[in-house]
Order: structure tokens, then sequence, then C-alpha cells
């Protein structure tokens, strides 16, 4: 019995064998079929990594400051009368800031002109005529009764020779010749001293006139009214602050350049630098002034460059980042830009390797316009990859 069960086991399993063997065949091919396909060659293109001089730059921060700032004060106590502009507005030199009441001045220039005038009329000037004190009325009277007894004081000297008239009459005339000296003497010496009091009027007149003009309180330079400080109906006192004007064209960068570089900043040389407030944006200037000491606390060099501001865009205060070229070229490796991937402050490039690319990480120095300088990682000569960068891992295959 336990031998007929045997035999029927045999036989099912050799029955089974061939659907088995089937089975199996169908699921290595189906396992197979879902196998991925190697992915496909990406098509690149590439260049040459490039040995070549760059022009170094100085990397510095600074701050933008108006050329000049001048704190505009009332030369003159007084009420204000005007203030024909405001915060912002745009002025040329010598343009009216605050006007202050002119009454009592202009009264005082009136009395002042007045007097020197009658001193003038006194002597015989007028306008700009020079002074001279023969010219003087007075004086030519004098001189003229001078003249006079000097003539009849050698007629009778003369007459005496001859014996015609007397002693007594010849030392009268004589007297009265000293005495109309004398009196042609005062008469210039008196010129003189009108002439000089004359000159103390004129100045009089001067600091009226000044004092007159102060009343109208006037831009020193061209520029922006940063503040107006009083308004129409304040009295101000001389030498209150009134205004604030500022110089923005051209402005001040001041740069602090660290004590390494001191050697390489000179006066002239070239400056360009971005702000935030125009991300993008270059903005160029001149290093004009260079201080002849560091700055002990910070170790640090400062210097002032000088930048165009025609349209009045850059503002004083906004902060700058700042490149200044240096003299000297050294040479560095160059690949396009294109070809460097940055990702989390770690730079990378796919070095091309026949058909596929190897993975490297760089360290990158400075861009030279659309190159980027590879300080280590990359040598002359190898090739990199520009295009694609995206679709492209260590060992990815390539069609260059």
């Amino acid at each position: 019995m336990k031998r007929r069960i045997s035999n029927w086991t045999v036989a099912a399993v050799l029955a089974a064998a061939p659907f088995a063997l089937a089975a199996c065949s169908a699921g290595d091919a189906k396992a197979k079929e879902q196998q991925p396909a190697a992915p496909p060659a990406v098509a690149v293109q590439a260049a040459a990594a490039v040995e070549q001089p760059i022009a170094r730059f100085i990397r510095v921060t600074g701050t933008l400051m108006a050329e000049d700032q001048a704190d505009v004060a009332a030369e003159t106590a007084g009420r204000v009368v005007s203030t024909p502009i405001e915060r912002g507005s745009r002025i040329g030199q010598g343009a009216e800031l605050v006007r202050v009441v002119a009454t009592e001045t202009e009264a005082q220039l009136k009395e002042a002109e007045a007097n020197a005038a009658q001193i003038s009329a006194r002597l015989g000037l007028s306008g700009d005529s020079t002074f001279n004190v023969n010219a003087v009325p007075e004086v030519q009277t004098a001189k003229a009764g001078f003249d006079l007894a000097q003539e009849e004081f050698n007629r009778i000297k003369s007459l005496l020779d001859q014996r015609v008239v007397s002693q007594s009459e010849y030392d009268q005339r004589r007297t009265q010749l000293e005495a109309t000296r004398q009196q042609y003497e005062a008469a210039k010496n008196g010129a003189a001293q009108q002439y000089q009091a004359l000159q103390a009027a004129r100045a009089r007149v001067a600091l009226a006139r000044k004092a007159f003009a102060d009343t109208v309180v006037r831009a020193p330079f061209s520029g922006v009214v940063a503040e107006r400080l009083v308004s129409a109906g304040d009295y101000v006192t001389k030498g209150m602050k009134v205004a604030v004007v500022v110089r923005v064209n051209p402005l001040r960068v001041l740069l602090t350049i660290p004590e390494q570089f001191v050697s390489a900043v000179a006066v002239g040389q070239p400056v360009d630098f971005e702000v935030d407030a125009y991300p993008g944006r270059n903005f160029e200037g001149k290093v004009k002034y260079v201080s002849p000491t560091l700055q002990a606390d910070r170790r640090a060099l400062t210097v002032e460059a000088m930048v165009p501001n025609p349209g009045g865009e850059l503002k004083p205060g906004l902060f700058a980042t700042a490149r200044i070229q240096q003299a000297a070229k050294s040479a560095g490796i160059v690949v396009p830009g294109t070809a460097v991937q940055t990702t989390s402050g770690t730079s990378r490039v796919f070095v091309v390797n026949g058909d596929h690319v190897d993975e490297r990480i760089v360290t990158t120095g400075q861009m030279v316009g659309d190159l980027a300088e590879i300080t280590k990682g990359l040598s002359a000569g190898e090739r990199v990859a520009t295009t694609n960068l995206g679709k492209l891992s260590d060992g990815a295959k390539i069609q260059p």
C-alpha cells in the first residue's frame, strides 16, 4: 500500500515539473523587462581652464558721505519774514534760504551813506575820484590867499631894496605872508582830517551794507537743503542755525582698508562699488585721499574716494561694498562663470573625462568679467562642462 502511494507522488511531481519550469522562465523574462534602462548621455558644451593675468581688487566696505555740509546760521538778529526753501530743495550757490526783517538795518545804511556823501561833498569828491588835497575848495581858497601874500611880499621886498618903502611896511607884509602860509597849511591838514573821516564813514557804510545784506541768509554752495530749522515769524539771533545744506555732487566714499593692503592703495586708483539701493548696478570713482596714519583700534587705513553724482541718485549715509583695483597683476586660472555651481557656499565644476564627467569641489577667486577665477581644485588645460549642469552628476555619461 505504501509503495503504491509513493509511486503516485512521484508521478504527480513529474507531471507538474514542465509547468514549474515554464513559470520560472516567464518570471525571469518579466524581471528583465522591469529593470531600468541606462540613462542617456547628456549633451554638453565644454571649455578649457585658461591661465591669464588678472587685475586684482581689494574688497572693502564703506559709507557714502556728502562732500560738504554746512550748518547755515543767521548773521543778524531779527524776525523771520520768509523761508522760500523746503527740506529737499535743490539750490544754487547764493540762493535765498531765510529772510529777516530789514527795516532797522536799511535805515542805518541810509544814514551811513548820507554821512559819507556829506563829507565827500565837502571835500569836492564825486564817485570814485581820487583824493587831491589841493583840489579841496577850502584848501584852494587858502592857497590863493597865500599866493597873493607871496606876490605882495615879493613886491615890497623889491621896493625895500630900492628904499621906496619903510622897514616897518616890509615887516608887516612878511607877517601877513607867514599868516597866510599857516592858513594854507591848516587848510591842508583839515582837508586831510576830513578825508580820514570820509574813510571812516565809508567803513560804516560797508558795515551797514553788510548788515542789510545779512538779513537774507544765502546758501554757501550749490546742493540740497537737508534741514530748515526756522519758520516765518520766528525770532533769530546772530549765530543761530537756520538751515543745513549739503553738497551731493560729487559724493565721498569713506572706506576702511585692512592693514595688509596699505601698500597697494594710492591716490588716483579707480574704485567701483555697489549699494543695496541699486542692486546689480556699479558706480565708479577715484581715490582722492589716503590717511597718513592707521586707526590704532582697528589696525586699518582710512581712504576717501570721490564719486560723481550728477543725478543725485546716491544719498549720503548709504552703505557701499567697494573694490579698489591694485596696480600689479598676477596670473590665475579662469573658466566661464557658467561652469561653476555654488550651493550653500560650496563651489563645484564638472571636469570632462572622456565620455563622462567627474564632479570636483573647487575654490573660487574673483570674477573677471564673465570668467570665474579658480584658485584651488583645477589645473590649466582641463576642460569643464558649461551647459546642462543641472542634468549632470559625478560619473554621468556625456556627449561633448
